[in-house]
């Protein structure tokens, strides 16, 4: 989404009023949870759906659990 906008991840951090470091950790899928607040203010800044950023995978197979 942010190269559809055509805008770095340093002025989504400043417009969402976030830091560069957890923003950054978002994005790789570093973190465990979100506010729903933070994903209200980035889908807003970027014009989308939750579902546009996010998707859903186990940790771990199946099977292995």
């Amino acid at each position: 989404m942010l190269a559809r906008r055509k805008m770095s991840l340093s002025e989504l951090a400043e417009r969402v009023d976030i830091s560069l470091v957890n923003l950054s950790k978002l994005k790789t899928g570093k973190i465990r949870a979100v506010r729903f607040t933070t994903l209200d203010a980035i889908c807003r800044t970027l014009d989308c759906q939750p579902g546009d950023l996010i998707e859903y995978r186990p940790d771990q197979p199946e099977a292995e659990r």
